[in-house]
């Protein structure tokens, strides 16, 4: 074998390595992340989960557009994991938690399960359900802040992770001012899991979204306000403190 030969074997003998390398590691990379997934979601292979839906206010049996979109973005994210979701409607979610996966959309109002969700998980976290019009009415009041609906312009949304307990599978809440508010919340959620699950691992978190002019940029526009864990969780406070939606 002359030095051309070898050299061309031993180059195409390199190339082969490097590749198997490459793909080696590709494929580790790839596996880590998605056990990653699966453990911040609480969605091992196979498993079952729950998606809790809202009724649209007014309608007996039809769901808001906006939250078919959210549905559609959660169980996209369900899929990846390999588990698989039931859809049931909120007022016939008659079950425990922890057992499986959780994903409650939807404000208090239209959902009796978020409703039952924030009084026993985030008792400071008080949603302004009155329907008739005023200036607090679908407001926000965590801690001591208010913070105050306006359609269009500056809206918010609670984006939580909470957990009962080590073993159990987490509950995630979607409760924003609007259904549009709602379909932010789970696109946030679907953008930034990666950073979210390195931050807080299996831990529970509330975070306070602000949707920015949704008449113009749909639910696409998401600032992150505050982490209001601390806040949300603590018992009632006595007096609050009123902030515009643009404050």
């Amino acid at each position: 074998m002359n030095d051309d030969i070898r050299n061309l074997v031993l180059g195409v003998a390199a190339a082969g390595i490097s590749a198997a390398l490459g793909w080696v590691a590709r494929t580790y990379l790839w596996r880590r992340a998605l056990r990653r997934k699966r453990a911040f979601f609480g969605l091992p292979p196979g498993s079952e989960s729950l998606l809790v839906v809202n009724r649209e206010a007014g309608r007996d049996g039809s769901v808001h557009r906006f939250d078919v979109f959210a549905l559609l973005e959660l169980s996209a994210l369900i899929q990846d994991c390999g588990a698989h979701a039931q859809i049931v409607w909120h007022d016939t979610a008659q079950q425990g938690i922890g057992d499986r996966a959780e994903f409650c959309v939807g404000g208090p109002f239209s959902n009796r399960r978020m409703a039952a969700h924030l009084h026993s998980m985030l008792p400071g976290c008080q949603i302004n359900t009155d329907p008739e019009r005023g200036p607090d009415q679908g407001s926000f009041r965590i801690g001591a802040e208010r913070y105050r609906l306006e359609p269009g312009v500056a809206e918010y949304a609670l984006l939580a992770r909470l957990t009962t307990g080590r073993d159990s599978r987490p509950v995630f809440l979607f409760c924003g001012q609007r259904a549009i508010t709602n379909q932010a919340a789970t696109r946030y959620l679907a953008r930034n899991h990666r950073q979210l699950a390195r931050k807080h691992g299996s831990n529970s978190f509330c975070l306070l979204l602000k949707v920015v002019n949704s008449r113009a940029y749909g639910p696409d526009v998401v600032e992150v306000v505050a982490d209001v864990t601390d806040a949300a969780r603590s018992p009632r406070p006595a007096a609050t403190v009123s902030h515009r939606a643009n404050g």
